[in-house]
C-alpha cells in the first residue's frame, strides 16, 4: 500500500488496479479515500485521476458550460457532506482545495472530464448501484463487520444461530443481537447463509441493488461490486428478492425462488432473469459449491463420516474423539438447518455429555461416546 506515497502522475493512479475499483465500485479495501484526505495537495492529485478515470469510462456529451458549472458544485456539495462528520480543522483545508481546484482547472479540461462525468451522475442518479458502504450507513443499529482478507471461506455465527460461510474479498456487516421484529445483515462479495427458522422474525440480507427475504433457508449469495451481475441460488427453503427501496428506476417486483432456482440482476439495464433451473445454467454450474451439492440426509451412518462431509462442505477442520466414537452411527436429517444446529443435534443425539467448541473454522468435539 505504502508505494501508492509515491505517486506523482495521474498515470500512476490510473495504472493502480486498487484505485480503479475504489473510483468506479466504491471498493476501498485499500482505504483510499482516508489516505487521500491526510495531505491537500494529495488530494488534488486524486481528484485528478479520478475524474480522468470517469471521463474514459463513459461517451464524451456537449455540455453547456452552465452544466459544467453545475456538475463542479454537485461534486464539490457531496465531498463537503462527506466530511461533515469529520473534526471542524479539517474544513479550511477542504475550503482552500476546492478554491485552488476550481481555478487551476482548464476549461477544456472541465469539459472533456466532466462531459464523463456528468453523464456518470445524471445516470447513476436513478441507475446506479449502491455501495456496501452506503447501505450499511442508512442502518442506525451498531453492526458489527467482518471481513475475509483470507484465501479460503469463513464461517460466521449469527446471535441467531443461523451461519454465513463468507468467502475470501467479501463483507458481512450485522448487529451483535438482532432486535426488533426484523433481522438485517449487509453482504459486499458472497456468502452461503443458512437462516434459523423464525417467523416472527424475517431475514434481510441487503446485497448492493438487492434485498433477499426468508424465514428459515439456505441460499447463495453473490455480490462483487465489480462484477455486472448480482445472483441469488436457493439450495432449500424459498426465497424472496426485491430491488433495494433506494434504487430508483426499477421496476418493482418481487421474485420468489424455490430449491434449485436463481435469480441474476444484470446492473447494465437493471434487470431480473429468473433462473428455473440452475443445471441448465452453464456459469451456476461451474461456481457450485461443496456446500450447494452435498446432501446432509444420514441413514445409519458412521459419525466420522458424517464430521467429515461437514469439513467437506464448510472447509472447516473437527476435532473429535476418534476412539471413543468409532462405533457411533446415525440416523438424522441436517439438510435445513445452519452449521451449529448442525452440531447441536450431532451431540444431542450422541448423548454421554457430548459438546462443541468452534472457534472460527476449527470445532472441536467432547464426547465420552455415543449412548
Amino acid at each position: 500500500m505504502q508505494h501508492r506515497n509515491n505517486y506523482t502522475e495521474i498515470e500512476h493512479f490510473l495504472a493502480d488496479e486498487s484505485f480503479r475499483l475504489w473510483v468506479c465500485f466504491k471498493d476501498d479495501q485499500q482505504e483510499w479515500e482516508e489516505w487521500t484526505l491526510e495531505n491537500s495537495s494529495r488530494a488534488k492529485l486524486v481528484e485528478e485521476a479520478r475524474l480522468w478515470l470517469l471521463a474514459m469510462k463513459v461517451p464524451a456529451d456537449k455540455l453547456a458550460a452552465d452544466d459544467v458549472q453545475h456538475a463542479l458544485e454537485a461534486t464539490w456539495e457531496k465531498i463537503e457532506r462527506a466530511e461533515e462528520n469529520k473534526k471542524d480543522t479539517e474544513k479550511p483545508v477542504l475550503k482552500l482545495l476546492r478554491k485552488k481546484w476550481f481555478n487551476g482547472v482548464a476549461a477544456v479540461l472541465i469539459l472533456s472530464l466532466l462531459s464523463g462525468w456528468l453523464y456518470n451522475q445524471s445516470t447513476s442518479s436513478e441507475n446506479s448501484a449502491l455501495s456496501y458502504s452506503e447501505l450499511i450507513n442508512e442502518n442506525e443499529e451498531g453492526l458489527v463487520e467482518q471481513t475475509n482478507n483470507s484465501d479460503k471461506p469463513q464461517i460466521i455465527t449469527l446471535s441467531d444461530g443461523s451461519s454465513v460461510l463468507l468467502q475470501p474479498n467479501s463483507k458481512l456487516s450485522y448487529p451483535k443481537i438482532f432486535v426488533g421484529n426484523e433481522r438485517k445483515v449487509y453482504l459486499s462479495g458472497e456468502g452461503f447463509f443458512e437462516i434459523s427458522k423464525d417467523p416472527k422474525k424475517p431475514f434481510f440480507v441487503f446485497a448492493n441493488e438487492i434485498v433477499t427475504k426468508v424465514v428459515g433457508t439456505s441460499f447463495k449469495i453473490k455480490a462483487y461490486a465489480n462484477q455486472p451481475n448480482v445472483e441469488v441460488v436457493v439450495r432449500t427453503g424459498k426465497v424472496k428478492v426485491r430491488s433495494n427501496e433506494l434504487i430508483s428506476n426499477t421496476k418493482d417486483e418481487l421474485i420468489v425462488l424455490l430449491p434449485n432456482q436463481a435469480l441474476r440482476f444484470v446492473r447494465k439495464n437493471l434487470s431480473f432473469n429468473k433462473i428455473t433451473d440452475i443445471t441448465q445454467d452453464e456459469s451456476l454450474s461451474r461456481s457450485t459449491s461443496n456446500i450447494e451439492q452435498l446432501g446432509f440426509e444420514f441413514t445409519d451412518i458412521p459419525v466420522a463420516q458424517i464430521f467429515k462431509t461437514i469439513e467437506q462442505a464448510y472447509l472447516v477442520k473437527i476435532d473429535f474423539p476418534q476412539t471413543k466414537l468409532k462405533d457411533c452411527y446415525l440416523t438424522t436429517s441436517l439438510s435445513d438447518q445452519p452449521l451449529p444446529e448442525k452440531l447441536k443435534i450431532i451431540c444431542k443425539s450422541l448423548g454421554n455429555n457430548t459438546s462443541y467448541e468452534m472457534n472460527g473454522n476449527q470445532i472441536i468435539i467432547i464426547s465420552d461416546g455415543c449412548n
